[in-house]
């Protein structure tokens, strides 16, 4: 029953105020990604925002598919150079930036050679998952962070899509805590059927060198067992499908985090 009243809380929410600060994270977005519903969710629900005069913009990975040349990508000088130490190796960030095709909204681009100039997403043509998945999600997670504070932009709203998104929340709840920049930013979790893998068991040990300890995915790391823990870490979870895989929906169930059913893009400002 409880369940049941937090997501009527979400379907009665107040109309949506305009001119906001609205950051979109995400592993895809249409076009530079197709043939997934989060891709064309993220473009439709950025659009929309976009459309209707807030201040809008989006982070994604700039995996080795995307061409550079065809979306007319260029480096932002000015962000680029930090270095993001990953279990105690440095590595490069490179920030690239590019307006969507046909619109005034930016997406930029998280970039590294190392972690995101192989041409496949997760896994290699044999179908062998990266063994460095779990340091490419925290490489684009600290990138994110790192990037917003130094664009010294403060969103009001920060939508998490996809399950490397899911290690914002993890860092903004522990190595982040006692940074106020985002104490007013109000995290929204859209959680999606991926493709499920296991990480590296020493995801644990890239952790704690962050000083983030104790989480319940260390016991089996997984993509959907970050997603999972990140579930009770934001402000909001909406089911990104319709109907969740079975082991995500018995955990959307059971947080007690607010919760909203799936939602299409013209009516996701209800969760804002």
């Amino acid at each position: 029953m409880p369940d049941r009243i937090f997501c009527l809380i979400i379907e009665e929410t107040i109309d949506f105020m305009p001119n906001q600060k609205i950051l979109y994270v995400t592993t895809e977005m249409f076009p530079y990604q197709e043939d997934s519903n989060m891709a064309a969710m993220v473009n439709k629900m950025s659009l929309k925002m976009h459309q209707e005069g807030n201040d809008v913009r989006v982070f994604m990975p700039r995996f080795g598919q995307i061409s550079e040349r065809k979306f007319q990508l260029h480096e932002v000088i000015r962000l680029s150079g930090m270095n993001i130490i990953i279990n105690d190796l440095d590595q490069p960030l490179i920030i690239k930036v590019a307006s969507l095709p046909g619109e005034r909204l930016q997406v930029y681009f998280i970039d590294n050679d190392e972690y995101f100039k192989r041409k496949q997403f997760y896994a290699d043509d044999e179908g062998n998952y990266f063994p460095d998945n779990d340091e490419r999600a925290i490489f684009f997670a600290r990138g994110v962070i790192e990037t917003i504070k130094k664009l010294n932009w403060v969103p009001d709203v920060i939508h998490l899509n996809g399950w490397m998104a899911s290690f914002i929340p993890v860092y903004l709840k522990t190595f982040y805590k006692n940074d106020s920049y985002f104490k007013d930013s109000k995290l929204v979790f859209s959680v999606y059927n991926e493709e499920d893998a296991a990480l590296s068991p020493t995801v644990e040990q890239k952790l704690n060198f962050d000083n983030i300890t104790s989480l319940k995915a260390f016991k089996k790391p997984s993509f959907q067992q970050f997603v999972i823990e990140s579930m009770d870490m934001v402000d909001v979870v909406v089911k990104g499908d319709e109907f969740l895989q079975d082991e995500l929906d018995a955990a959307f169930n059971k947080t007690k985090t607010v919760k909203s059913e799936y939602l299409d893009a013209e009516s996701i400002a209800k969760l804002y």
